[in-house]
């Protein structure tokens, strides 16, 4: 099937490399022209595992290419899938890029077209995404919407194996023609559910709503076992194996972060609220999130005192969440503003995020070579972010190069025990404290 995905970020890249790699011919689209030279390289503009691997396989087989010239790779698909960004500004989503599509779309059609929203958005705006193109051809088309459930860092096995996929359609031949494209993915019989276009945006919404709440609801618990003497981590584990709760999603830490569930939480706020129906359970999530990275910092604070001018802090993890460059909403940031508004000096290091880093902090902090180079001479190791290379490392080695044996886990992924037998001073979050 020729298909064209316009936008080439997390949600039309993976999709346009998994398309391809089913046998589709794709044409990817962007306005950023440097973006789409490093792409027709073989160079990913997003460090997603396995991603690179797809890219440069479906160029050099000739079933994926990558254009701005959005007219002419439109002739030339049948199926369009939009996965444009919708940024958030305060609780309101900006669609100027998915207007922008519409109308684009709208004056090139020429033929019969089945056009998808691939992008997150309001309920109710692939309703307006089919009335701008309406206005802009006479041409017969049908307008799908197919909400993403991508996870950062297991984007590509969430594509090609996914837990369900959603199509919203008003057409029955138009869905079959989404189900077709999507039949190389669920042949292990995960469900293909077929609704209603404002229910499909709709099941987007509540699902990251959903897990954003339990994240939430166990950083307040957290908070509460550090005032009681529980450990949040036992209290985790028994929660789990109760079957209707599960394991998933229940770790306390510094909050969640990226471009889905804080744009989406916002958006819902927001949505509640012009309609007069108020969701106060994601107004709760949305402040417990916000103040929690906030209450991490100030247990730093509390330890050292609120003037850090003398004191050299170490930041492991910058990116939201591990096996991610991507920094959007990262609780590093707000907690690295922190630490250098009180005056402390900040060196950090991630896997992959440091260039994004650089953008983000400039000269205001170090970058360091690796984790070990980070610790050189410092007062105290912040861990933010759970990346795989910081959960076993040489603590002797670590305490040689601190300043001060002094350990903030974000994360919880230290045991209180060993550390305190090992010499740290060590804090996380919900549980006891070590020293």
């Amino acid at each position: 099937m020729n298909i064209a995905v316009i936008g080439t970020g997390y949600v039309g890249l993976v999709a346009g490399c998994c398309f391809a790699e089913s046998g589709n011919d794709v044409i990817c689209v962007d306005t950023d022209a440097e973006k789409i030279k490093d792409l027709k390289n073989g160079r990913s503009t997003i460090y997603e595992p396995g991603l690179t691997e797809l890219l440069t396989r479906n160029i050099r087989e000739g079933r994926l290419a990558f254009t701005t010239d959005l007219a002419g790779a439109v002739k030339k698909s049948f199926v369009i899938f939009v996965a444009v960004g919708t940024p958030q500004h305060g609780g309101e989503t900006d669609l100027t890029a998915v207007r922008a599509v519409a109308t684009a779309i709208g004056k090139t059609m020429d033929r019969f077209k089945v056009v998808v929203m691939k992008s997150t958005v309001p309920v109710g705006t692939t309703e307006e995404l089919a009335d701008t193109i309406r206005a802009g051809t006479d041409q017969p088309f049908d307008v799908i919407s197919n909400p993403e459930f991508l996870k950062e860092g297991a984007a590509v096995e969430d594509f090609m194996k996914p837990d369900r996929v959603v199509i919203g359609a008003e057409d029955e031949r138009a869905a079959e023609v989404v189900r077709e494209l999507y039949a190389p993915f669920v042949r292990t019989g995960s469900p293909v559910m077929v609704t209603d276009i404002r229910t499909a945006e709709m099941i987007k919404f509540a699902s990251n709503a959903y897990l954003a709440t339990r994240i939430s609801f166990m950083n307040e618990f957290a908070n509460l076992c550090e005032h009681v003497g529980a450990d949040i981590d036992l209290v985790r584990k028994g929660m789990g194996l109760d079957q209707r709760i599960g394991h998933a999603f229940l770790f306390s830490g510094v909050g969640y972060g990226g471009s889905c569930f804080p744009k989406d939480v916002e958006t819902l706020i927001a949505t509640g609220r012009r309609n007069e129906s108020p969701l106060r359970i994601l107004e709760a999530v949305h402040k417990i999130n916000a103040d929690q990275r906030l209450r991490f910092l100030a247990k730093i604070m509390a330890h050292f005192g609120s003037n850090l001018n003398d004191k050299r802090v170490a930041v492991w993890g910058l990116a939201f969440k591990p096996r991610t460059d991507d920094m959007r909403e990262a609780p590093s940031v707000d907690i690295i503003e922190g630490l250098l508004a009180a005056g402390a000096s900040v060196t950090a290091y991630d896997p992959e995020a440091m260039d994004e880093a650089r953008t983000i902090f400039g000269s205001r902090i170090e970058f360091a070579k690796n984790n070990y180079d980070c610790l050189d001479d410092a007062d105290a190791l912040v861990l933010v972010t759970e990346w795989q290379a910081f959960r076993t490392p040489d603590f002797e080695r670590m305490k040689s190069r601190m300043r001060a044996p002094v350990v903030f886990d974000g994360r919880n992924i230290y045991d209180p025990a060993q550390m305190r037998e090992m010499g740290f001073i060590y804090q996380s979050v919900g549980r006891p404290t070590a020293s």
